[in-house]
């Protein structure tokens, strides 16, 4: 026997999302339940925030944590897509909405066993489209990897991979983390 799919329009959606108890995510019509993440996930990804937090307070950016969707709209296929990032900085004051961001500059992906194939790939692919996004950051939570991919300015998407010895640049918002910033009470630097 085979479930029907539900699909929900956007407006269903976001409707809906205001008053779960859960946060889902949603692509093209179909909403996904997102999973709770661990101790050394939700570690890295505060560490990451409050850093971000404190490097950007008095400026005209803000960064949220988790809670706060960001919006892509994939016109080629007529697709709204909404996702959770872990961490996510806005500089532009057209972001507006309560609940939602359109113009990101750095999105942060703390990546987990449930979702590393989805961050690596389908966000990777989806979060480019973002003209605004400057730089999509994988971190792994179970060693001390980062990966950065930034847009240079002629548009092209450039790699770069970081070890223990190494720090993060992000030129997006002019901050330098350090892996002991990043890995703080997740592993001993």
């Amino acid at each position: 026997m085979q479930s029907p799919v539900t699909f929900f329009s956007v407006e269903e959606y976001l409707q809906l999302e205001q008053t779960s108890e859960i946060r889902h995510e949603y692509l093209g019509g179909q909403v996904f339940a997102m999973s709770g993440g661990s101790k050394e996930h939700n570690l890295v990804a505060g560490n990451t925030y409050s850093r971000l937090r404190s490097h950007l307070r008095g400026s005209s950016c803000s960064v949220f944590m988790a809670d706060m969707k960001v919006s892509i709209e994939l016109a080629n296929q007529n697709k709204s897509i909404f996702y959770y990032p872990d961490v996510i900085v806005s500089c532009d004051p057209g972001d507006q909405d309560r609940f939602c961001l359109n113009y990101p500059c750095l999105i942060i992906e703390v990546l987990s066993p449930s979702t590393e194939l989805t961050d690596r790939r389908e966000k990777l692919v989806n979060y480019r489209t973002k003209i605004s996004l400057r730089e999509y950051v994988l971190v792994s939570q179970d060693e001390i990897k980062v990966e950065v991919y930034r847009k240079d300015d002629e548009g092209n998407w450039l790699l770069e991979i970081l070890g223990k010895d190494d720090e993060l640049q992000l030129t997006s918002v002019g901050l330098t983390l350090t892996m002991s910033d990043i890995y703080e009470d997740v592993f001993a630097i």
